[in-house]
């Protein structure tokens, strides 16, 4: 269930956010999930009121859903079609020169926070202690990996 590394990661790029920007609660996280990333949407949403109940910026935060749909493009036609609707082949000329070209991402689209939920003084060094927290929090969830570049 690679859904709940997905979840810690996006929680904690909000946490860091609302910290930075002297926000003490976040309401809604809008989040672009692609039709063929394999990330199983009603597993994200179980994960996620998981972790909204351990932190207190994401206390009670929606989490909304918007799917991306999958995209491929053929390098014979030029033309673009529904991945999930025709897989590989090309319905328009049989070609399988093709590429995906959307539908496999995932990426905060937005981050909805009141007014009342944003501090006017705020404390440098409350904010310094905060991020070092949030950055150091680990919940028990596996670490993601860095992209990295074989040579």
């Amino acid at each position: 269930m690679h859904e709940l590394g997905i979840v810690f990661h996006i929680a904690k790029k909000v946490e860091s956010l609302a910290v930075e920007n002297h926000v003490n609660h976040v309401a809604k996280v809008v989040l672009e999930i692609g039709e063929v990333s394999t990330v199983i949407p009603s597993y994200l949403e179980d994960c996620w009121k998981w972790k909204c109940t351990k932190s207190e910026i994401l206390k009670d935060c929606q989490l909304e859903v918007e799917m991306i749909p999958a995209v491929t493009f053929c390098e014979d036609c030029e033309k673009t079609y529904g991945t999930v609707e025709h897989g590989k082949i090309c319905p328009y000329c049989g070609s399988e020169h093709t590429y995906l070209v959307q539908g496999n991402e995932h990426a905060i689209r937005e981050i909805v926070v009141y007014d009342e939920d944003c501090e006017e003084n705020a404390d440098a060094e409350a904010e310094s202690e905060a991020l070092e927290e949030i950055a150091h929090e680990d919940n028990g969830a596996m670490p993601i990996a860095d992209e990295t570049v074989a040579e």
